[in-house]
This record gives structure tokens, C-alpha cells and sequence, in this order.
């Protein structure tokens, strides 16, 4: 073989210290694989004297020195974030090199810009690792679904509150109880904000969407809602009526009205799904995402969705594929914005609500609340009624209708006399 492919590792944390790992143990079969040597030049990190296990010849704090570097052929950055990781990524991209990255929070706010700029240096930039961690999905996406037209994305694509609402439905447990159960087995970081309040699973979203629909969608597009707010009472609700609880990515293209052109709907939040569904099966820190196309039918893919390992194993396929597009002088395929589909506000969004409501147990109760969501153009599906007296419960499913005609018949009905609480709140999916 001929002289070896050189690559620059920006960071060496779990991800990064993996990818150095399965580098060195793996370098024959890569080599094998991609038809020559793959070195590493360099690793670029903040503090050299916190990583004693790796060569000190190969560790730098200079990170824009080590991507232009002449004899770098590719660039792998695992740091997270925005910056520098924008500047730095630019940079070599900007000098010729190809890029594998990690950072979903990059790709999902400046992806449009960094494809641009990767199209016009005639480099690749891959990313399989930023979304579901060793699951094998972008591309599949990108490419082996390139002839199909897509029109549903729905995924479980964070780990960490995954497990929470796992633990919720096993052993009725409120949140505060499930996150420590989190935090203690590693799951959840001390500040587990990004995690639990959807910003991890937004930035995901926002790049299964791009690609997916073929149209720039970023994480201010979206509508993003956390787990913190889902009870107990909301758990058990669900399982009621044989359903569960997950926190869903979903992005979908929803038709105009009218002969107006689609859209893309995009947005986070917890869910109540069906047992029955795929995505209900799914439990502790795993992820999936149940892709529906209009000739393919139904997919899904699943699999460990973070980790040192399970991550590294993604940065190394995708590491693979660009260096024989290296070898082979040409980039594969980016992107395509062609669609330029608009982002639907949630307001203007098709779903389901399912609300349980303490009322008093007197004639005409039901009547009056019925037409309370009538008002709002709000079409009721089923509704049933728990217990009598002081402990009397209606519980309602309604049928799809705009997000804000639903919110606003919550609002309407805390404020009538007839009911004194709404005590569960949660959109429904899946059900037929």
C-alpha cells in the first residue's frame, strides 16, 4: 500500500478516546477496507496533561494549526458545540479536507452553511454519529431512500429520557424519582437540561428533517418540549387506555389545503403511543426511529443510541466511506435543498390531545364540556367517565385538529366551574 491516509482528531473525550482506540485495534481490517493506511496526525485537545494515554507527539492544543496542516487528508471533530467546532470545521474544509463530525447541535443550527462551503471545496462532510449513535440511519436516508418520497420520521432519539419514562411506566415512579435513577446508572448528566428539556432531541430532529424532506430546517424551526412536566397520574393515564409515554422526535410533511403547497411539521414532545406501535417496545436507553415512505412502507431502525463505543462505531463508517472517496478523487452525496418546503408553526399543526378532568359529578357536566371543544372546532373521539361523587373523572380523546384550537380548549376548560382540575395533559400518536 501507498502512503497512509493522515487524519486530525479534534477532542479526545469518551467519543474521541474511543475512535483513537478502535483506530489502533482495527487498522488492518480498516486498511483492508479502504485500500490504504489510515494515521493518525494529530489530536487536538485543551488540556494535553488530562490524557496521559495517548502519545504525547500526537496531542496539540493548536486545533486550527492541525486541520490545515498540509499532510492531513481528513478531519474527525467530536468536541460538541458550536464553537469552535464551526470555525475549526470551515477551516479544513476550506483547506480540502474531508469531515467527519459528531456535533448535532452544529449540523442542526449551521448545517446549510457547512454543506455549502464542503460542495464547494469538493470534500465530504458526514455525520451519521450526530443523530442515533451507532444506529445506521442518515445514510439510509440520504442515499438507499433517495428514490423514494418520504413522509414520516418519528423517532425515540434520546437515550436519557427514554430511560426516565421507562422507569416512570415500570415501577410508577414520578420524574424527580426516575432522573436520580438516571443519574445514579450514568445516564443523565449532572445537568441534565439539554437531555430532558428536548434540546438534544430537537437538534436531531432538525437534521432527520433536512434530509428526510429535502428542505433547511433548523432548531429555532421547531417546537421543542421537555419531559419534565409528565406525571405519574400522566403514565398511568396512558396506560388506561393501552397506551405509553415517550418523548418523540417527529417530522412529517403535511399536505396544503386547498391546492396550497406542503409543508414540514417538526416538533418534540412527549406522546402518548400505543403498545402496539414499534416505538413502544423500546425501552431504556435505547433509540429508534420509525421511518414511513410512500413505496417502501414502514421501516425501522434500532439500536444503541450514544455511548463511547456504539458513537465511534458511526465516526468509523463514516470514516471509511470518505477516505475512499478520497482514494477515488470524487465527494459523495451532500444534501439537497431542493424541496425548500416552509417549517408549519406548531399552532397550525395537526394532532391529538388526551385530557383527564376532575369535574363534579352533576347533570349536564359532560354536555358542557363537549361543547366547550366543539366551540374550538375540536372533534371528540372517545370519552369515558371514572368514578362518581367527588371522584369523577372524564377522561377525552379527540381527533386531530390544529395544535392551537386543542391548547386553547385546555385553557377554556381550567377555567370552568364544572371542572375543578385538569389533571393530565399529553398529545396522543398513533392511533388510528
Amino acid at each position: 500500500m501507498s502512503d497512509a491516509l493522515k487524519v486530525a482528531l479534534l477532542g479526545c473525550g469518551t467519543v474521541g478516546g474511543a475512535v483513537l482506540r478502535l483506530l489502533s485495534e482495527q487498522s488492518e481490517d480498516l486498511a483492508a477496507r479502504i485500500g490504504r493506511r489510515v494515521e493518525v496526525a494529530g489530536v487536538a485537545v485543551r488540556r494535553p496533561d488530562r490524557h496521559p494515554d495517548v502519545p504525547a507527539d500526537l496531542l496539540t492544543t493548536d486545533a486550527l494549526g492541525l486541520v490545515t496542516r498540509p499532510d492531513v487528508d481528513l478531519v474527525v471533530e467530536v468536541i460538541g458545540g458550536i464553537e469552535p467546532a464551526r470555525s475549526l470545521l470551515l477551516a479544513a474544509i476550506g483547506a480540502g479536507k474531508s469531515v467527519v463530525s459528531a456535533n448535532k447541535a452544529l449540523l442542526a443550527d449551521d448545517g446549510v452553511a457547512l454543506h455549502a462551503a464542503a460542495s464547494e471545496a469538493g470534500v465530504d462532510l458526514y455525520y451519521e454519529a450526530a443523530v442515533a449513535g451507532a444506529i445506521p440511519l442518515l445514510r439510509p436516508l440520504r442515499e438507499s431512500l433517495a428514490g423514494d418520497q418520504l413522509r414520516r420520521v418519528v423517532g425515540i432519539v434520546n437515550g436519557t429520557t427514554n430511560y426516565i419514562l421507562s422507569r416512570m411506566a415500570e415501577t410508577g415512579a414520578g420524574f424527580g424519582e426516575a432522573l436520580a435513577e438516571a443519574t445514579e446508572a450514568g445516564y443523565a448528566e449532572a445537568d441534565p437540561t439539554a437531555d430532558v428539556d428536548g434540546f438534544d432531541a430537537a437538534a436531531k430532529a432538525a437534521i432527520l428533517a433536512s434530509l428526510a424532506f429535502h428542505s433547511p430546517v433548523t432548531s429555532a424551526d421547531e417546537y421543542r418540549e421537555g419531559i419534565s412536566a409528565v406525571s405519574a397520574t400522566d403514565v398511568a393515564r396512558a396506560a388506561e387506555i393501552g397506551c405509553t409515554v415517550k418523548l418523540l422526535a417527529i417530522c412529517e410533511r403535511v399536505a396544503g389545503a386547498d391546492g396550497a403547497d406542503d409543508s414540514v411539521a417538526v416538533r418534540v414532545h412527549p406522546a402518548m403511543i400505543p403498545t402496539s406501535h414499534p416505538l413502544a417496545a423500546v425501552g431504556g436507553a435505547f433509540n429508534a426511529v420509525f421511518v414511513e415512505a410512500e413505496a417502501a412502507g414502514e421501516l425501522m431502525f434500532y439500536g444503541r443510541g450514544a455511548g463511547g463505543e456504539p458513537t465511534a462505531s458511526a465516526v468509523l463508517g463514516d470514516l471509511v466511506a470518505v477516505a475512499r472517496n478520497r482514494l477515488a478523487g470524487v465527494a459523495g452525496p451532500g444534501t439537497t435543498g431542493y424541496a425548500g418546503l416552509t417549517v408549519r408553526p406548531m399552532a397550525e399543526t395537526p394532532t391529538r390531545y388526551h385530557v383527564s378532568l376532575d369535574v363534579a359529578d352533576k347533570p349536564g357536566v359532560l354536555a358542557t364540556v363537549a361543547q366547550e371543544f366543539a366551540a374550538n372546532g375540536v372533534s371528540i373521539a372517545t370519552v369515558r367517565q371514572d368514578g362518581h361523587g367527588e371522584a369523577a373523572t372524564l377522561v377525552i380523546v379527540t381527533h386531530r385538529a390544529p395544535d392551537a384550537a386543542l391548547a386553547a380548549t385546555v385553557t377554556r376548560l381550567r377555567e370552568m366551574s364544572a371542572v375543578r382540575g385538569v389533571t393530565s395533559v399529553l398529545r396522543v400518536e398513533g392511533l388510528s
